[in-house]
Formats: C-alpha cells, sequence, structure tokens
C-alpha cells in the first residue's frame, strides 16, 4: 500500500487551519447526532456520488460510504451519443438524521428530487425518486412531526412533504422572501431554541451568508449577513455557502465554502458568535470574518491529526481507494484491477477526444501546490488508441501516449491554445507527470523513461476556475480509441501524488528566537519602543507574544499567529481579535484589520527573519 504526506487541517498543537480539505469539497451540510459528526457534499457528474465523511472533533475526518453508487438517466450520463452532464448531475445534498436513520436529500438537473436513506452511515444505503424536484433543498423534520423543504434562489419557497418523502403534499407551498430581501441560494433550514434559520448563499459581488430567523416555518423572516468578505488573502470567492452546527458542549461552528482558484470550491471552518440572537460567524469584534487558524473546537472527544483519503495508489487492492471517482458512468466491463495483479488497466473505448472519453478514472486535484506522477504500460495498445494523465477541466490538458500506424509517440495538448507538442517515443513503459502551482494558475507537463529524470513537453497550461463543469481540477487516468474501435488496453500502476505544503504552517513557529519581522508591501521593518527585533514567546496553542529587544513593553499583547495560504505571517490580537497592520506612512502599529485583503494594501501581511 502506497502511503504520502497529505494535508490536514489539524496544526497538532491544538489549533486548526483551514481550508478542512485542500481540494474541492463543495456544497458542504454538516450534521451532529450524538457525539459524532457527519458531513456530504456536491459531486455532481463524479460517480460514485454523495460521500459521507465523519469526524469527532469536526477537524479531522474519515470516509465511510458514497450514498450514491451512480446516476444513469440516459446516455448523456455515461458520455454517450455525443453527450454529457458536465456541471450536472447531484447537487448541494440536504442531509439529516431523524428517528434513527440518516437522510440525504439532493437535486440532480431535470430530474425530481432523490432520496438517499440508511440507519448505517456506512451503508448500505436506499434511494428513491420523489415526485417534484427542488432547487438546493434544506429539509427540517420538525418537533410537531411536520417535515418541510425550503429550497429556490432570492424568493426561497418553503413547502411541506408527506411523511412516506415521496411528494409535497398539495395546498402547502408559500413563497418566503421577495427578490429583493438579500436571501441567496443553497439553504440550510434549521429550528433552534423555538426560533426557525434559514442560512443561505449570495454569489452577486461580494460573496457572502445572508441569514434569515422566524418564530413560525412560514415567517416572516428578518435577513441579516452572518459571514461576508472572508478568502483568507487569496480565494476569488469568499465564503458563503453553509450552515452552523452545535457541539456536545455547547460550541456553535459554522461550515461554508468558497472559490478558491482552479482548485474548486473548498470547505472552510469558523468558530459562531451569536449576538442579539445571530448566529455570525467570526470572533467578538470581527463578526462576519473567519479566522484561517484557530483553535480546535471542544466537543469532547480528541482526534489525531489525519485526512480522509488517501490519495496516492499502487492499484494493489481488489478495490479503488475512495478518493477515485469516474468521469460519469463507467463501463464496468472494460476496466480491471484483476487482469494484471498491481496495474489499473483500462481498455480503450470509443471516443472522439479526452473530454467525451469514457472510463476516464479521477481525483480532485489538492492545493495548494501539487504533483500528480504515473507510470503507464502502453504495451497493449492499438492504432488510433490515447492514453495519458489529463487535467480534467475546461479547458484541458494532457500528457499521453498516442498510437499510431507506425509506433508510438509522447504526446502533450493544451486544449486553450489548441496546441500539441510531441517526441518519439521507445520502450513500451513511460512515467507522466503534471507539476500543478494553484498559486500562479500554471501546471507544467513531463515524462521520465525511467521515473528518475523528467523531461518537459509542451508549454504551461493556465489553469481555470469555470462553470462547464462546475468543478475545480481533477486529475484523470484516460484511455480511448481515436478511430472509433474498442481495441488495446493500457496499464497504470505508482500513482503518486507530492504535496510540499501540506499543513497550515510553512515554516514552524521560532518560538524562543529573535526575529526581525518586515511588512511584506514596503520591506518596513517593525518597531516597538525603538526596538526592531523582537523574541517569540509561546504561550501555548499557536498563541505568541512578540518582546521587543529592548526587554520593556509588548508582553501584555497577544497574538494568534496565522499564515496567509502563501506563507506569510499575519498576527490576530487577542485583545481585539483582528490582525496587526503597519501603516507605512507613519510606522504605526494598530490591531485593526478586519483581515488581510487580495489587493495586499492594508499593511496586515509580513515576513519574518531570525537575528543570528
Amino acid at each position: 500500500m502506497m502511503k504520502q504526506q497529505t494535508w490536514h487541517a489539524d496544526n497538532g498543537n491544538g489549533t486548526f487551519s483551514n481550508p478542512l480539505f485542500y481540494d474541492e469539497f463543495s456544497d458542504p451540510d454538516l450534521i451532529r447526532v450524538g457525539s459524532d459528526f457527519y458531513l456530504t457534499g456536491t459531486t455532481m457528474h463524479a460517480m460514485p456520488g454523495l460521500p459521507v465523511l465523519h469526524s469527532k472533533d469536526l477537524v479531522n475526518w474519515k470516509f465511510l460510504s458514497y450514498a450514491c453508487s451512480g446516476l444513469d438517466f440516459g446516455p448523456e450520463y455515461r458520455l454517450e451519443d455525443g453527450k454529457a452532464i458536465y456541471g450536472q448531475g447531484i447537487w448541494a445534498p440536504s442531509f439529516r438524521y431523524h428517528k434513527g436513520t440518516f437522510y440525504i436529500f439532493t437535486n440532480v438537473r431535470g430530474q425530481p428530487m432523490q432520496v438517499y436513506a440508511a440507519t448505517n452511515p456506512a451503508g448500505p444505503w436506499k434511494h428513491w425518486a420523489m415526485k417534484t424536484g427542488f432547487h438546493d433543498p434544506s429539509v427540517l423534520f420538525d418537533d410537531d412531526g411536520k417535515i418541510y423543504v425550503v429550497y429556490g434562489y432570492r424568493d426561497l419557497r418553503l413547502v411541506q412533504l408527506n411523511s412516506e418523502l415521496t411528494d409535497a403534499i398539495p395546498g402547502t407551498e408559500r413563497t418566503l422572501f421577495k427578490q429583493s430581501d438579500g436571501m441567496g441560494e443553497g439553504a440550510h433550514f434549521y429550528k433552534i431554541n423555538g426560533k426557525y434559520f434559514i442560512t443561505s448563499a449570495w454569489y452577486l459581488g461580494t460573496m457572502k451568508m445572508p441569514c434569515a430567523r422566524a418564530d413560525r416555518p412560514e415567517g416572516p423572516y428578518e435577513v441579516k449577513d452572518i459571514s461576508a468578505g472572508e478568502d483568507f488573502g487569496i480565494a476569488k470567492g469568499a465564503m458563503h455557502q453553509g450552515g452552523i452546527v452545535e457541539t456536545p458542549t455547547g460550541e456553535w461552528w459554522g461550515f461554508s465554502m468558497m472559490d478558491f482558484n482552479s482548485l474548486g470550491r473548498l470547505t472552510g471552518l469558523s468558530p459562531v458568535t451569536w449576538k442579539d440572537g445571530w448566529p455570525y460567524f467570526g470572533l467578538p469584534g470581527n463578526l462576519g470574518r473567519s479566522p484561517r487558524t484557530w483553535i480546535k473546537p471542544k466537543t469532547g472527544a480528541s482526534s489525531k491529526p489525519s485526512a480522509p483519503y488517501e490519495r496516492s495508489d499502487d492499484f494493489s487492492s481488489k478495490a479503488l481507494k475512495p478518493i477515485w471517482q469516474w468521469n460519469h458512468a463507467p463501463d464496468n466491463a472494460q476496466w480491471s484491477l484483476t487482469e494484471r495483479t498491481g496495474f489499473l488497466r483500462l481498455h480503450a473505448l470509443p471516443a472522439p477526444d479526452f473530454w467525451q472519453a469514457r472510463n476516464t478514472l479521477t481525483q480532485r486535484a489538492i492545493g495548494p501546490i501539487s504533483t500528480p506522477t504515473v507510470e503507464l504500460d502502453f504495451g497493449g495498445m492499438k492504432p488510433g488508441n490515447v492514453a495519458g494523465l489529463g487535467l480534467l477541466n475546461s479547458p484541458y490538458a494532457w500528457i499521453g501516449v498516442r498510437c499510431e500506424v507506425n509506433g508510438f509517440v509522447i504526446e502533450q495538448l493544451d486544449k486553450t491554445t489548441g496546441k500539441a507538442a510531441q517526441a518519439p517515443l521507445r520502450g513500451t513503459r513511460l512515467w507522466l507527470r503534471a507539476e500543478c502551482d494553484f498559486f500562479t494558475e500554471k501546471a507544467k507537463f513531463s515524462f521520465s523513461p525511467n521515473g528518475k529524470s523528467f523531461e518537459p513537453l509542451g508549454s504551461a497550461f493556465k489553469m481555470v476556475f469555470q462553470l462547464k463543469t462546475f468543478q475545480g481540477i481533477r486529475y484523470a487516468l484516460f484511455h480511448y480509441n481515436a478511430s472509433g474501435t474498442t481495441e488495446g488496453h493500457a496499464d497504470f500502476t505508482r500513482f503518486t501524488v507530492d504535496e510540499p505544503l501540506c499543513h497550515g504552517l510553512t515554516k514552524p513557529i521560532p518560538y524562543g528566537k529573535t526575529i526581525i519581522l518586515t511588512e511584506v508591501e514596503s520591506g518596513q521593518a517593525l518597531m516597538v519602543s525603538g526596538a526592531t527585533p523582537f523574541k517569540v514567546l509561546d504561550k501555548g496553542q499557536g498563541r505568541v507574544v512578540l518582546r521587543p529587544s529592548t526587554g520593556s513593553g509588548g508582553d501584555t499583547e497577544m497574538f494568534q499567529w496565522i499564515e496567509t495560504p502563501q506563507g506569510e505571517l499575519t498576527l490576530l490580537s487577542l485583545t481585539t481579535h483582528r490582525y496587526l497592520r503597519l501603516t507605512a506612512t507613519t510606522g504605526q502599529l494598530q490591531a485593526d484589520s478586519q483581515g488581510a485583503p487580495r489587493n495586499r494594501n492594508d499593511g496586515s501581511r509580513f515576513a519574518w527573519s531570525l537575528v543570528r
């Protein structure tokens, strides 16, 4: 079994750093049952779908099952007849538990609402379709036995469901909001202490999370924004779609997603502060903004730092690892883990290109920087076959082997430019690699005849987030025949994913050391009482006091040491719950920044170096 270090949010010192997962986990819904937490999310055209994760502490998660083994409502679900469901399929599931049964309700584009139910979240899951569809549904089992679903966009609607969960009850539907009330979509519906709350996602302009509150399920509702503008200083879209959950100890925590470059939509965890009866994401003094690093939730349980998936795979098991999902519904007769031990064998199926290729096996790319590599044995390929390692997206790119009548060539194709770079090829074995940097949004392809020395091929590929697939980049293993035949096979093994940055801190906090701090944009050094160097005093759980080298002043102010995703230092004051910033024109220090903005102009990002 292949194991390699991968991102986990737990910093090992009593804190965690967002995102919870550095790969796409969109439209999350999270529930607590007793002392256990469960999480699911959108999977669209990737199959199997609806992953079910379990946690005891809200930070470290374990994969349990897929509730949906697959969807097949026609040829478009199978990439047949030139059709596809890219960006469709399973959307915005609602996760609920009621009287001993777990339920996942989900929208499927063009279909009625799908219901998955199990008494054990690890499965097996039953499945049935309701008679009616609901956009971005959220279901509430009320105390009086009534079952409601809230759904829609902006003018959200409420309807009562029958007890069999097969249809809406006629005459119970009503509109809850006007278009101008400020509510969005992606509703999460709760009853808390006798009041009804609906969180929603607003994505026009500044992404945010409006919340509605009422005394009755049908309203009238009042609306407030409970999270707005938090992007941790890099994301293209702030935290918006999600909800809230209470721990067994009485703490409240928020979960929500954000658009994060071409990685797609990532899930973050936020402390919740109740004020005037509203559940604001963030801390007192900085409501609506969430710290990237904070103290782990008090759940009454502890877990070791871990990740829900193993990404690397030598294909030696009898089943695919849970990280893998097929691009659309696969033809299970045309792939195998047993025909050749230790290899994934993909038989060629007819397709005009990578976009329409069936039996493409994918996993979500992981950030912020990662490099997938795979070994390919192409000795079984036939003329017209194309096999390799792709970055599934729109546009896409890949590197692989093309089998021609006169032999094999190595090729790198960039769909953005339409350019294909080729090189001659000998032998029947090759290593393929894609170096992905989600800060620069560039990927570079290379190949090797021995797995040691790699030769670049083609130009850098520009990765983007787009709404065609409505997903982030996916690593993809593929094999198709562009000549329309089904001859030939390709064998893949030793798939690895290398992650140089897989922790919330790019370098350890320099406890007990003396450092110089400089503001990143101006290069100006921080000074207190005329002193530039500071000694870093350890106060536990990633908290520090910066003592000036003069030995006077500064000992009373404590900060949470937090890095931006790029590795720049931000210092969150535990007095104001805002970030220290340096005014370049005056040299004045103030702990009043809401958070490091993307335009980098408020003086709250710092670099540090040791004084030797």
